[in-house]
């Protein structure tokens, strides 16, 4: 018999995204995340970095118009990628650095460190790393811990910063330690956080 009332949670599978570049969306996603094209015809593209049959998926119709002020509407705010481990992201960070590709803001959030970056259309893509290793640790953190619920934002780091620290052998423990306490701050700000958000 079926059961009708309870919630099945079914996994999380794609993004959509509706673009006028479609090449250069598909290649900066292969560089980004090593998505690979499933399929690809005139209006549009599939694409995958692991079993699934697509990760992302790219719409690109001619009707399309692009959104000078889409960062201030309302409407999705990023996708996100997580790696298994922080010497992950750090290396991919600098393999994209040495590609000229760098990230539009760093954050430690308390429960992930997080890069984000911008793709060809200014759509936000996050690549991040639990800091807890431990997706029910991080959770219990953020529903318990007054750190969090005085500040949800988190702070913003400096990744060439905590690159050099790793490289002189700083593990990830005690780099997420500095960055919270403000050790990796950026020279300058790279967006305001509205006060109601703090």
């Amino acid at each position: 018999m079926t059961d009708t009332t309870s919630v099945i949670h079914p996994k999380f599978h794609h993004v959509n995204l509706k673009t006028k570049q479609l090449q250069e969306m598909i290649d900066f996603y292969g560089t980004l995340v090593g998505a690979e094209v499933i399929h690809q015809f005139e209006g549009g593209a599939w694409l995958s970095n692991d079993g699934a049959n697509h990760r992302v998926a790219l719409l690109a119709f001619p009707n399309f118009v692009d959104d000078p002020e889409k960062d201030t509407r309302t409407g999705m705010h990023h996708s996100a990628f997580e790696y298994a481990s922080f010497d992950e992201l750090n290396s991919s960070y600098l393999r994209l650095k040495e590609q000229e590709i760098t990230p539009a803001l760093c954050l430690d959030h308390g429960m992930t460190l997080s890069y984000y970056y911008a793709d060809p259309d200014g759509n936000h893509v996050e690549l991040q790393v639990d800091c807890f290793g431990d997706w029910k640790k991080s959770t219990k953190w953020m529903r318990t811990s007054d750190e969090f619920k005085a500040n949800p934002i988190g702070v913003f780091v400096d990744p060439d910063r905590i690159a050099a620290d790793h490289a002189d052998g700083m593990t990830f423990e005690q780099i997420h330690a500095k960055a919270m306490a403000g050790g990796y701050a950026p020279e300058q700000t790279p967006v305001e956080i509205p006060e109601a958000a703090r």
